[in-house]
């Protein structure tokens, strides 16, 4: 599964980035392979907006359709 199909409210492993130049800049902004995060908002046809401890990050659409995600389910 990829970020671009996370729902809104669901907590995020985010598994890998596949693409060097974008796992790099994600990096900086706290996202990378191994990180969960929570999916705060997804605005139709535009970005998947990522909360990540104090912050949030919006992903353009086509960015994250390169990012291999598991939903982590509750209590887990």
């Amino acid at each position: 599964m990829t970020l671009d199909m996370a729902k809104r409210g669901q907590k995020i492993y985010i598994k890998k980035i596949n693409d060097e130049k974008i796992k790099v800049q994600a990096i900086r902004l706290g996202i990378y392979e191994g990180t969960k995060v929570d999916c705060s908002l997804k605005i139709p046809f535009g970005p998947v907006i990522l909360s990540n401890r104090m912050q949030e990050i919006a992903v353009g659409r086509t960015l994250a359709k390169k990012i291999e995600i598991d939903v982590i389910k509750e209590g887990a």
